[in-house]
């Protein structure tokens, strides 16, 4: 008899924790970060999840590899210390389309729901998982397009006679010949000159 009436009662879900993260690349020009963290709350709230933290970067530009806050946020994504992320525009979050992809999968392996409310992408639905990998090909196709256009620039270069790869750093044949004279090895002599004994070798300095 007790298990069926434990079996009938309805325990309430947990509250998801949800961190809200904003960007501003400056604190000027009329930019504020609570213009976004406005609608964040507002919609925590109305889905009666937990806001866990605010993550703020002010005066970050979108193209730096480094955000002080997100990467405060990531942290507390690897630790499940949050359940989900919000943010007001994908562009506060991803500097790149790469970046994007690779931060968003890295939520989802950690299972870390992720919404963009002006985009209207919520990962935590079947919708939001299938623009997921739209936004993933785009992103492959992307990173495609470049090596092709990187390689195509090699061989244009390579067609009109120039060299590629970095110059080759030439020791001075004074140094070396007064290094060797007091008795350095030829080891010593790449070590103190900055460069390989592969070079010294190729440019017919060792074994004189």
């Amino acid at each position: 008899m007790a298990r069926s009436i434990l079996a009938e009662q309805h325990f309430p879900a947990p509250s998801l924790r949800a961190a809200l993260y904003a960007r501003v690349s400056t604190a000027h020009n009329g930019q504020d970060p609570d213009l976004q963290l406005r609608e964040l709350r507002e919609y925590a709230t109305r889905r009666g999840w937990q806001i866990a933290g605010e993550f703020v970067d002010v005066g970050v530009s979108g193209s730096k590899g480094s955000r002080p806050e997100l990467n405060r946020l990531m942290a507390a994504a690897h630790t499940r210390q949050i359940d989900a992320v919000l943010v007001w525009k994908l562009d506060r979050f991803g500097r790149s389309l790469r970046h994007l992809v690779n931060g968003l999968a890295e939520l989802e392996a950690r299972g870390v729901a992720f919404i963009s409310l002006s985009d209207h992408l919520d990962l935590t639905t079947p919708a939001g998982r299938l623009m997921f990998q739209i936004i993933g090909s785009m992103a492959e196709f992307e990173r495609s397009l470049i090596q092709e256009r990187v390689k195509a620039g090699l061989r244009n270069a390579k067609a009109k006679g120039k060299r590629l790869g970095r110059p080759t750093k030439r020791p001075d044949a004074g140094a070396i010949a007064r290094l060797r004279g007091d008795g350095s090895t030829w080891n010593q002599i790449a070590a103190t000159l900055g460069v390989g004994r592969s070079t010294l070798i190729r440019l017919g300095y060792k074994g004189r």
